[in-house]
């Protein structure tokens, strides 16, 4: 009994260690958006709520401009030196940039240093995070049981929703203890000093990872020339992973960073309405990633690409022209909660069919600055974007046809990566990592 139970326990302790700092980025992430309205009257002072916003969603956006050079930069680190040292590196990072949004003073105090200082702190957390998923993703990947990648792989993004679901959790205790005021004076950097006081345990927690064992067996590790010429040949292969990641990124932001904003100042619903919808958003999303991985095992990863793109462009827009006719807490959940199951379902698959298709010598690199293009160009403006669109649309409902857009990329994208003259090399290759006898 010992013995068996051994393996699966010191599995479940090295998917807890590896995305610790998943967790991290996806804490302060979704902190900078739900408090964006504070942000933006602390450091960006325009004197239009319009624009104050607009100003804190292209801070926001601007640190995903930083992700493809991190992707390139720090990606090529993590190929030749190691996942463990390159995960390590990134959770710094990460770190440094927390603690300059959560300490800076506001405008009123030290003047135009304020939005710069802060700007910095997204640019750093934009780089290291230009890299974090990828590593995080590869490494569950190269440890995974036979057979089950899909599954393993999932937990990158599953972790990302415990986040979303303590900082919902915060954001609601604040929201009944203390008063708006309070809130927009100082409560609003508690969840922040919170972020930064974690940070250590993270890193102790991350520092026990071991190296893969499939990366200690490789005997040519390239170097950061090898790598950047290899990822200038397999510049398609890039690019068609953007595209892929374009549905996932811009429907969790969606889903997630944009939604508090949107309860609050597009639907006119109270605070707490949204910090409970986003809180249930996030528990949704955890409960289907996991198990559309482990079905995208069993039945491949394109039948559930193909699926979920396609539902997802026949219903987004929809959906969300249904909630915004006459608004209500009721169907602000009904309609998140569809929206939660397109992104999991489609993003169970997605993810690990991403490290499939990348070379295995730049599979880091590879990955990360295809999903960095992604969240660059469309997943990290996906709050300006969808603000931009209700106000040049007069249409509430404008954002569905965002993730509209969206599908109808990460669809194209996979009819291009899945065509029947690779598909059934890709397929070989997945084929030769199931057991070779089936579950009892």
């Amino acid at each position: 009994m010992t013995a068996s139970t051994a393996p699966s326990q010191s599995k479940f302790g090295t998917v807890l260690r590896v995305t610790s700092g998943n967790f991290m980025e996806m804490f302060d992430f979704f902190l900078f958006g739900f408090y964006a309205t504070y942000i933006s009257k602390t450091f960006f002072p325009a004197g239009d709520e319009f624009a104050s916003l607009m100003l804190t969603f292209m801070t926001f956006g601007a640190g995903f401009l930083m992700r493809p050079l991190g992707a390139i930069f720090l990606g090529a680190y993590v190929d030749r030196v190691g996942r463990r040292q390159g995960l390590i590196v990134t959770l710094a990072l990460m770190a440094l940039g927390t603690m300059l949004i959560a300490f800076v003073p506001g405008f009123a105090t030290i003047g135009y240093l304020a939005p710069f200082l802060v700007l910095t702190g997204r640019l750093l957390q934009g780089f290291s995070a230009g890299v974090e998923l990828g590593g995080v993703s590869v490494y569950l990947s190269e440890m995974a049981t036979p057979g089950n990648k899909g599954f393993y792989v999932s937990w990158q993004s599953a972790s990302q929703q415990v986040a979303i679901i303590v900082a919902a959790a915060l954001g609601y205790a604040l929201n009944v203890s203390l008063t708006p005021a309070q809130i927009g004076d100082w409560g609003w950097r508690v969840p922040f000093f919170i972020g930064c006081m974690i940070v250590p345990v993270l890193f102790m927690i991350r520092r026990s990872l071991q190296e893969t064992e499939e990366f200690m067996k490789r005997k040519h590790r390239p170097d950061a020339k090898e790598i950047f010429r290899s990822m200038l040949e397999n510049w398609g292969i890039v690019i068609a992973g953007m595209m892929l990641v374009a549905m996932t990124t811009v429907s969790f932001y969606l889903i997630t960073v944009y939604t508090p904003t949107f309860g609050k100042s597009v639907l006119k619903l109270s605070t707490t309405d949204s910090l409970i919808v986003t809180f249930c958003v996030g528990i949704s999303n955890f409960i289907w990633l996991p198990v559309m991985g482990a079905l995208s095992d069993r039945i491949g990863r394109r039948p559930l690409l193909i699926f979920f793109t396609v539902l997802t462009i026949l219903t987004a827009y929809p959906a969300m022209t249904w909630l915004t006719g006459l608004p209500t807490f009721g169907k602000m959940l009904e309609v998140e909660l569809w929206l939660s199951f397109l992104y999991a379902s489609y993003n169970g698959a997605m993810v690990v069919a991403l490290t499939e298709v990348m070379p295995v010598e730049v599979r880091t690199a590879g990955f990360s600055l295809a999903y960095s293009l992604a969240t660059a160009i469309f997943g990290g403006f996906t709050p300006a974007i969808a603000t931009g669109l209700i106000e040049a649309t007069k249409d509430k409902a404008a954002p569905g046809l965002w993730m509209t857009f969206a599908a109808i990329c990460g669809l194209i994208a996979t009819l291009v990566l899945y065509r029947k003259s690779s598909v059934s090399a890709r397929e070989q290759r997945i084929v030769t990592d199931l057991p070779s006898h089936p579950a009892t």
